[in-house]
């Protein structure tokens, strides 16, 4: 009998989704079995060694962690961490990792593109051209307003790194202030936020889903904003309380808001949300560029071929924290 020195690892899928672009290539290196659900999961974690998590929305690994009886290392296809740092894998030795890196600019891209189209006014545009109205009109420069990136972490900073690249002039913050950053005119410290909103033209979310981050933008924060500023959200839908959003719009105390996420996903076709001429919404899609799946399954190989060889992971999660330093 032969004894296989491959590690197992299980693959943790959404209900209904086909298994990862390249995942032939990691059965080259390791037995794996996939899951979908809490049932499947209590099915697959004994004996596993490795977790692949591509539902990152789920709760069924908090649900069957019981079972994990030598799991030693988790890997999230996604950025944000949040739906996994439940207090028992908080508390263990599992190591957890994500997938920093791979959606930065992307997203950075998604984020300089809504700048722009609030900049020169498309979103009245693109309803005048559906409506077959010419209407001539002046628009704003977006060169020198001043861009606020809550949480300077990887995506912030290529944020920052394009909206400086058009001239723009943007500010960070972060747990710690420092000056002198390639990325940013300044990084400010969490406490200093309330005090930067009042200057800046643009808001962008880029910060994880902490507690510390839950429900941060509420009606104090919109209020400590400009009039003239617009909100746009590329973290995670929790940090904004939707109905103060909606009620700091219908006053004007900001000008606008871009949403990519939301509390509720998917949006409600009923929801308000929808008819407000100036809000531009997509459907937590702003990282996501053709190939993305594989390049996940690539950035958890090369982990994995680390592992293998009992050498440092990379993007490891603090999960006191919640999410990863860099590289």
């Amino acid at each position: 009998m032969t004894v296989s020195n491959k590690p197992v690892v299980t693959v943790l899928t959404a209900p209904g989704e086909s298994a990862p672009p390249g995942i032939d290539a990691v059965k080259a290196r390791a037995e794996v079995r996939f899951a979908c659900d809490e049932p499947t999961l209590r099915d697959t974690l004994p004996g596993t060694d490795i977790m692949m998590v591509t539902d990152f929305r789920t709760e069924a690994l908090e649900a069957a962690w019981p079972a994990a009886d030598r799991l030693q290392w988790i890997h999230a296809t996604s950025a944000g961490v949040d739906a996994l740092m439940f207090p028992a894998l908080i508390d263990s030795d599992v190591t957890v990792t994500n997938a920093r890196g791979i959606f930065d600019r992307s997203i950075a891209e998604y984020v300089l593109c809504t700048l722009l189209m609030f900049a020169k006014d498309f979103p009245r545009s693109l309803r005048l051209q559906r409506d077959h109205q010419w209407q001539h009109r002046d628009t704003e420069r977006a060169e020198g307003k001043q861009v606020l990136v809550v949480g300077a972490g990887s995506i912030g900073r290529q944020i920052g790194r394009l909206a400086k690249g058009i001239g723009m002039d943007p500010h960070g913050v972060a747990r710690t202030a420092r000056q002198d950053d390639p990325d940013f005119s300044a990084v400010h410290s969490n406490e200093q936020l309330f005090d930067q909103l009042g200057h800046a033209d643009y808001v962008v979310i880029a910060a994880p889903l902490t507690p510390q981050t839950e429900g941060l933008f509420d009606q104090k924060a919109f209020s400590a904003m400009k009039p003239s500023a617009r909100l746009i959200n590329i973290g995670r839908g929790p940090i904004v309380r939707t109905d103060d959003l909606l009620k700091s719009l219908d006053s004007g105390e900001i000008a606008g808001a871009a949403l990519d996420v939301f509390e509720e996903e998917p949006v409600p076709a009923d929801h308000p949300l929808w008819d407000y001429e100036n809000v531009i919404m997509t459907a937590h899609m702003a990282g996501d560029f053709i190939g993305w799946k594989r390049a996940l399954t690539d950035q958890f190989l090369e982990n994995l071929d680390l592992w293998s060889r009992n050498e440092d992971l990379f993007n490891l999660v603090d999960k006191k924290l919640g999410y990863a330093g860099s590289r």
